[in-house]
């Protein structure tokens, strides 16, 4: 599977930790940054990574910032994104299966890194149900 991912400073750490997750999965993981914990903006790195999904050169992106809300808030400007804010597995299994999310958003800051690493193991690990919930995910595109 083709992952993006991006994060800034506050999700630096775990974005690595990530990364090294995924990749011992078999999964091709693209990094859009940040590659330090020197203070940054993350929609600069969030943009990039709805754009390689938007433009189908990945399939899904797991997103960090400390809360997970303002890298979630720039992901959901993009049309053809759905980021959805996971603090737990469970948050993350039902972003997939009721909402189809193709981005996963984790809140550094309050997730330890083994509870970090269950969130993409849930969310990835998920298949969209479909039915009546393919209907409401249809009626999230703006109007």
């Amino acid at each position: 599977m083709n992952i993006a991912i991006g994060a800034d400073h506050a999700g630096y750490e775990l974005k690595k930790a990530i990364i090294a997750f995924l990749k011992e999965k078999g999964n091709k993981v693209e990094d859009f940054g940040c590659y330090s914990t020197e203070s940054i903006d993350y929609p600069d790195y969030a943009h990039p990574v709805c754009e390689s999904i938007e433009e189908g050169t990945n399939k899904y992106g797991v997103l960090i910032c400390g809360s997970g809300n303002g890298i979630s808030m720039a992901a959901n400007k993009h049309s053809g994104i759905r980021a959805a804010l996971s603090w737990n597995a469970e948050i993350a299994e039902l972003g997939r299966l009721h909402n189809n999310a193709n981005i996963v958003s984790i809140p550094a800051r309050f997730v330890s890194e083994e509870s970090a690493l269950k969130i993409v193991e849930a969310f990835f690990t998920t298949e969209f149900e479909g039915g009546r919930h393919q209907t409401r995910v249809d009626k999230i595109a703006c109007r």
